[in-house]
């Protein structure tokens, strides 16, 4: 059995390709780009979820990375695209922080939701009043 193992393990590392694609420079760039993948799909939620500090350790830990990445030998182009794309994402996480909580934004999203609600109730009386055929009668000098 052992003699099998060497031989398989023999012909794959013959292969460029399949030697790469079985060494962890591919597999742990690629199992990594979860990171980035999370923190992207994250800018499509609410800011005030974002925590500052766990923001600031993954850009932190991204930025050291990225650079670890083309320091070792080979270098290894994957890890630095997942460390630049989770970089940007961070980055991006952190502005968002900083524009709810120092910049206005918190405030600018309660009045946006306060309008909002304002203007449900007349736009749920315009469905209701389509769905059943109502109309209001128009009022002299309006159109």
């Amino acid at each position: 059995m052992a003699a099998f193992v060497k031989a398989i393990n023999a012909k794959i590392r013959s292969n460029p390709v399949t030697d790469y694609f079985c060494s962890t420079h591919f597999w742990g760039p690629a199992s990594n780009f979860g990171i980035p993948l999370a923190a992207v799909l994250d800018t499509q939620k609410s800011p005030e979820l974002i925590s500052g500090q766990m923001t600031g350790a993954l850009s932190i830990y991204a930025i050291t990375f990225m650079r670890y990445s083309l320091a070792v030998t080979p270098k290894n182009y994957l890890l630095f695209a997942c460390h630049f794309v989770n970089t940007g994402a961070q980055l991006t996480q952190g502005y968002r922080y900083i524009d709810y909580h120092y910049w206005g934004g918190k405030e600018k999203l309660q009045a946006t939701q306060a309008s909002a609600a304002a203007k449900a109730p007349r736009a749920a009386e315009k469905v209701v009043e389509k769905a059943v055929g109502i109309a209001k009668p128009a009022v002299a000098g309006k159109a």
